[in-house]
């Protein structure tokens, strides 16, 4: 006798602010060739111009979150739902979605508590077979688009060298500071708009990235940073040596930018600070600086999140939650990395994925009514 199709629910996304949705009809219709049933709330999709028709059209059932809760095996999430939303939920459920686990412990703990089994997306290793499952990576590469494109807009001039009968438009100077997935995005947009672009990182592997897209890197000579790409592909915290040093040669460059693009986060840990009051004021009045990291507390002295604060003639930028000011893309991107990681694990003949130890154990927050991960365990 063949087990009843796994239920997999879709809810919508309540925190402010978030314009993205954890399934599309293209995954809906994934999902059921598995053999699985989704179940998508009312209007999920609104916001990414996905209409409940379309995903009716896809195979998945339509309801209100109670209806659509109710007996689920696995919950799909970008923001973790509120713990009370998923009353109905079979025992033991699986809870797919970003939980921020090294700020957010109380929810984490109220999860735990409640019996479920929390797979953080957010703690997806760096490691080639799960490139496809990461959120992380998929969602920088379009904030790191979205901040040049923003950045442009709030400035005042062209971002290319415009030569007319009227005389010649000097091209913009772009500066971008950190070079991880979204540093590099930046760094290739800001290109493509016809930008002279430089950028800095303290991983010494960045700087043949940054020369193969057109960039000029801006590195500390004098002082170590780090070698290779760094744990997990992320930059540390650096020594206070570094620090200092990497503050003198950025202040000679910041005075001569127009745009400067930040981009630095260090996983469980506050935003490090790039850029001090004092070299704000060192730039033209007009430049524009945005700040991928407001989120997180900030590489900028002054940013505040979804607020344009003008210091010293400069305006600082920087959104709360970047990726959902491009709610469609986003989306389809989070959906497919839900959809890669699952079906990786599918176990047809359990009708369900079953997670191996190395990514399992990665993801997993809680199980069996406890916090298990050990990432989180030692903080």
């Amino acid at each position: 006798m063949r087990p009843d199709p796994l239920r997999i629910a879709v809810l919508t996304e309540r925190a402010p602010g978030e314009t993205r949705v954890a399934a599309t009809p293209e995954t809906v219709k994934k999902f059921s060739a598995l053999g699985a049933a989704v179940a998508v709330e009312t209007g999920a999709g609104a916001r990414a111009s996905l209409p409940d028709e379309a995903y009716r059209e896809a195979g998945a059932e339509i309801g209100e979150a109670a209806a659509i809760v109710k007996d689920a095996d696995i919950v799909l999430g970008v923001a973790a739902p509120d713990v009370a939303l998923l009353q109905g939920a079979k025992p033991g459920a699986w809870v797919a979605a970003m939980f921020d686990p090294f700020r957010e412990t109380a929810r984490v703990s109220a999860y735990a508590s409640a019996g479920f089994e929390v797979l953080a997306m957010e703690l997806m290793p760096r490691i080639t077979r799960a490139q496809s499952m990461d959120v992380l990576s998929s969602q920088a590469n379009l904030a790191g688009y979205k901040a040049v494109i923003a950045a442009a807009n709030a400035y005042g001039r062209a971002f290319p060298m415009m030569m007319t009968a009227a005389g010649t438009v000097q091209a913009a100077k772009v500066f971008v500071m950190g070079v991880g997935v979204a540093g590099l995005q930046a760094i290739a947009t800001a290109r493509r708009l016809g930008a002279q672009v430089s950028a800095t990182d303290v991983r010494s592997a960045t700087k043949e990235q940054i020369f193969s897209l057109g960039a000029k890197p801006v590195f500390v000579e004098s002082v170590a940073g780090i070698e290779g790409e760094g744990a997990g592909g992320y930059a540390s915290e650096m020594s206070e040596e570094y620090q200092q040093a990497q503050a003198e040669l950025v202040s000679g460059h910041i005075a001569k930018q127009d745009i400067v693009i930040t981009t630095a986060l260090i996983p469980g840990k506050p935003a490090p600070r790039l850029v001090s009051d004092a070299q704000i004021a060192s730039m033209k009045p007009g430049s524009v600086i945005f700040d991928l990291a407001v989120a997180q507390g900030g590489n900028v002295e002054g940013s505040a999140a979804d607020q344009i604060v003008e210091r010293h003639g400069v305006k600082i930028i920087g959104f709360a939650n970047t990726a959902a000011h491009l709610a469609a893309d986003a989306s389809a991107l989070y959906s497919r990395n839900l959809y890669n990681f699952l079906a990786a694990f599918w176990d047809k003949e359990a009708g369900r994925p079953v997670l191996d130890e190395e990514i399992g154990n990665a993801v997993r927050l809680t199980s069996g009514g406890k916090v298990v991960n050990e990432r989180l365990s030692a903080t």
